[in-house]
């Protein structure tokens, strides 16, 4: 007789209960634990295994790193040397140069906002001095609030290794004040360009990779931090990470004017740190698996082998095959992937043969 398949709800999952030979295998509630022979036996054997359990979902990612910026100049001048992309800048380097004058980067959270001179006092002075401190200039400077004589005699020694004026006071054009290393994203101005007060110079993000993937709006579930994901780099190394957040997706240029890209966008941190991306291509697109949920060790048999148990009693099972018999096994169910389902019960065990349609 020709095979039928009815398809039943298992939660979110449907199941295909196997009809062969003109008999469903389906029984009544209470048959759980009957025996058949012969022509009770299923067209097909499967059996039940040990294993791990993972919904997942895999999309394209694009390589880049955390917590992109914008450097703005703080004065006009000329760009006379340009940013390096892919560039890591740390204390006391150059990021760019204006007017053939270096802008150096210094560590600190409070941004340059005024020129500071002999007499200034405040928390901008107080973080100067612990970059002087720290690149070994002034060795009777005391590091405080206070922009002093000492103070003025460091930064003139500062200056004289930068090929600048000495002049002892530092101006807004001068530094740029970052919380740590940078990594230079994008060279924004470009050799001999004009730039103005608050026009962008150059783009700059943390030395920490990350992988930005975009998901549909319906994977909410996925976007929450610390979702485990499983990276493969263009190279075709694959790196264990986290979800970190979500972030604003970057704007692209239409005809309308600015769009910015249906969907979430995620920032997906790489184990293993700064060297974690080390040598990949930035330009080449990298594959991000994120898991859902996973079971591990679990006993698992194809979903088409789960047997709906009619009767008030209800529930699920599956035909356990012992040579020429067969018996119903009452089971409880649990999470599906990859067209296995999780089965439990005390009278399941790993390697045990059950009955499966024919594929």
């Amino acid at each position: 007789m020709k095979r039928r398949t009815a398809l039943l709800t298992l939660g979110t999952v449907t199941v295909a209960a196997a009809v062969t030979g003109g008999f469903l295998f389906l029984g009544d509630g209470g048959d759980a634990g009957a025996s058949g022979r012969g022509g009770d036996l299923p067209p097909a054997t499967t059996a039940v295994v040990r294993t791990d359990l993972v919904q997942s979902k895999t999309v394209d990612g694009k390589l880049d790193f955390a917590q992109r910026r914008a450097v703005k100049s703080a004065v006009e001048g000329t760009v006379t040397v340009a940013a390096s992309e892919g560039r890591t800048v740390a204390r006391g380097q150059t990021l760019y140069e204006l007017n053939d004058k270096p802008v150096t980067l210094l560590y600190g959270p409070v941004p340059m906002f005024r020129e500071m001179k002999a007499g200034d006092r405040g928390s901008d002075v107080l973080q100067l001095e612990r970059n002087l401190r720290d690149l070994g200039f002034g060795p009777k400077l005391y590091v405080d609030p206070w922009y002093d004589k000492d103070t003025e005699a460091a930064v003139k020694q500062w200056q004289k290794t930068l090929n600048r004026d000495t002049t002892g006071r530092v101006g807004k054009g001068d530094v740029v004040f970052q919380p740590d290393r940078v990594k230079v994203a994008e060279a924004d101005a470009a050799l001999a360009d004009q730039v103005v007060p608050g026009g962008t110079v150059l783009t700059i993000a943390s030395t920490r990779p990350v992988v930005r993937a975009q998901l549909e709006q319906t994977d909410g579930a996925l976007t929450s931090s610390g979702t485990k994901v499983e990276v493969t780099l263009p190279s075709g190394k694959t790196v264990a990470g986290k979800v970190a957040g979500t972030v604003r997706p970057e704007e692209s240029a239409s005809e309308g004017g600015a769009v910015a890209p249906e969907g979430i966008t995620v920032e997906v941190v790489l184990d293993g740190g700064a060297g974690a991306a080390s040598g990949e291509d930035a330009k080449a697109s990298a594959s991000v698996k994120f898991v859902s949920e996973a079971r591990r060790g679990v006993l698992a048999v194809p979903i088409e082998a789960v047997v709906a148990l009619r009767g008030e009693n209800g529930g699920y099972g599956l035909q356990v095959v012992r040579g020429t018999t067969s018996k119903m096994v009452r089971v409880e169910t649990g999470m599906t992937a990859d067209g296995q389902i999780e089965v439990s019960g005390p009278d399941v065990r790993e390697g045990m043969k059950v009955g499966v349609a024919k594929s």
